[in-house]
């Protein structure tokens, strides 16, 4: 895809939603960081319902030390690898008090130091709570990134890495955000929706579906 056709593809999905935001719900950047290391392997909407209620008795550090492992597996157990994450949760928690005072750090760095914290989580944080021009790659903006030739790579980093070097910076901040909704609900796996994909003219997928 040549740059033209890029900044065309990402004009088109600003255009039609200027401010995406995240779909799970959070209202910290604690509450972010939980959600989404809850989110790995499950659904926005299943993290949701959980964190509804998980959050109502813990939505800080020493909070949700204060609640304990078990009790913690009890509020995510619908959420799949709930006993691994909620060990993690409580080692992280106990981290962020002890190395950062109960604050969510800013840096990739201290981030991924945090149990269950890898680099797409730590690009989500930086991103959303932060305003960090990052790109997160789950397996939905790898699938549109190569589908489109948006950025090519056989790996969630090369992907990474070739998006961020050529997606113009003015649309960094959102970038992630529109790539994954269009994954989410349009460039979907099994069968995309190519005849109500607004970039269909821009993407260079061989195997488009037709009405």
């Amino acid at each position: 895809m040549n740059p033209a056709s890029r900044r065309e593809l990402y004009e088109r999905l600003r255009a039609a939603n200027p401010a995406p935001k995240s779909e799970l719900v959070y209202h910290s950047p604690f509450e972010l960081l939980v959600a989404v290391v809850l989110s790995a392997q499950a659904t926005d909407r299943s993290v949701n319902a959980a964190t509804a209620r998980l959050f109502e008795v813990a939505d800080t550090p020493a909070k949700m030390l204060s609640l304990g492992l078990e009790a913690l597996q009890e509020y995510i157990r619908a959420i799949g690898l709930f006993r691994t994450k909620a060990k993690n949760l409580i080692e992280l928690s106990r981290l962020l008090l002890e190395r950062h005072q109960g604050a969510v750090p800013a840096t990739r760095e201290a981030l991924e130091a945090l149990p269950g914290v890898g680099r797409k989580t730590a690009n989500v944080v930086l991103n959303v709570a932060f305003g960090q021009p990052t790109m997160a790659v789950d397996t939905h903006i790898f699938r549109v990134a190569n589908r489109t030739g948006l950025g090519h790579g056989k790996d969630p980093l090369e992907v990474e890495q070739k998006l961020v070097k050529f997606t113009p910076p003015e649309f960094m901040q959102h970038a992630h955000h529109w790539l994954i909704l269009h994954g989410r609900y349009v460039c979907v796996a099994r069968r995309p929706k190519c005849p109500d994909c607004r970039i269909r003219d821009l993407c260079d997928f061989k195997g488009k579906t037709k009405a």
